[in-house]
């Protein structure tokens, strides 16, 4: 498996995930919505790629807060291919993710999870 960063190609694949994420959306929409996020420098989006398919991603947001100098990484988004659930991609995903904020000085990650009336479990 190789975790990389989303290139403007992986567009069919991550909108499949966003539906096993629970937010299906088409792919006219997924396109508005990730070239909104290539357009901020803040937002990252990494792919976890078996096989040339698509099996996980990982959305990240870079802060700056009120209380710190140092950045700190939020995970916006995190999920596994449904069929692939259960071997460590997220796990990886979350790892790569790590290790890349610690590369640039980010020693502070937090996730926020919760349900959402809009989100629509298969």
């Amino acid at each position: 498996m190789e975790i990389r960063e989303y290139d403007s190609s992986d567009l069919a694949q991550l909108t499949s995930l966003m539906a096993d994420l629970g937010y299906p959306a088409s792919i006219d929409d997924m396109k508005v919505r990730m070239e909104r996020i290539e357009s901020n420098p803040n937002y990252y989006t990494f792919v976890a790629e078996k096989e040339k398919s698509l099996v996980g991603m990982i959305g990240i947001t870079v802060h700056t807060t009120y209380t710190s100098n140092e950045a700190k990484i939020q995970i916006t988004s995190l999920v596994t291919k449904r069929q692939y659930r259960g071997q460590g991609i997220a796990k990886s995903l979350v790892k790569f993710v790590e290790d890349w904020s610690i590369r640039r000085g980010c020693n502070f990650i937090y996730l926020l999870s919760g349900k959402s009336e809009k989100r629509v479990i298969s």
